[in-house]
């Protein structure tokens, strides 16, 4: 048991470090101060439904639906294209001392659709959680819930410490320019994604 779940938080943990687009969303939320709680819930709980689908098989059934990849990667590469000029017109626009307090504050809700959205559109999270964690798993046989009990227990740890670590950096983001750096990181990032998507 113990072994399946080290296992399922270092095969989780693993996969979920690569900065991404929804890791970044996480820590430009965490450096702005809002709602940095129900951000890292939304990601982390996404994860964990994720990665239950898959340890249950759902990855036979994707393989089932060929099309289906078709239509998440189109369409997350569209979403990630219009995410990614949104950053790039922030990035150009912003002017002023720009502090994580001093940006106009967002309602709950958009932030939790647009957090969905990057962590739903992006293929790259089903590939993951449904084909690689899904696989990985059989092999702990009746272990494999608790190996994705650890994979689930990783997503929390880190989506927690990357949106609450975020403040640690506020007083490099106290400088305009440092905004603009990470608007354009973002956006730049956003559009390798989709092309990648793509290509």
């Amino acid at each position: 048991m113990i072994e399946a779940i080290l296992s399922g938080f270092g095969v989780g943990l693993g996969l979920i470090l690569a900065i991404g687009a929804q890791n970044a969303f996480v820590l430009r939320q965490g450096l702005r101060g809002e709602h940095v709680f129900f951000v890292a819930l939304t990601c982390a709980a996404s994860d964990a439904l994720l990665i239950a689908a898959g340890v249950a098989g759902f990855g036979a059934i994707a393989e089932a639906v060929p099309w289906l990849e078709g239509v998440f990667r189109w369409g997350g590469a569209l979403f990630l294209f219009l995410y990614g000029l949104r950053s790039f017109h922030a990035a150009l626009t912003a002017t002023g001392a720009l502090t994580p307090a001093d940006a106009a504050p967002v309602r709950l809700w958009p932030v939790l659709a647009t957090c969905l959205a990057l962590t739903w559109l992006n293929p790259h999270v089903y590939l993951d959680t449904l084909v690689l964690v899904g696989s990985v798993s059989t092999e702990f046989g009746d272990s494999r819930w608790w190996f994705g009990a650890g994979a689930i227990s990783a997503s929390f740890v880190f989506f927690f410490s990357l949106a609450y670590g975020a403040r640690l950096l506020r007083p490099i983001f106290a400088r305009p320019s440092a905004w603009r750096v990470l608007d354009a990181f973002v956006g730049g990032l956003m559009w390798v994604i989709a092309a990648s998507l793509v290509l």
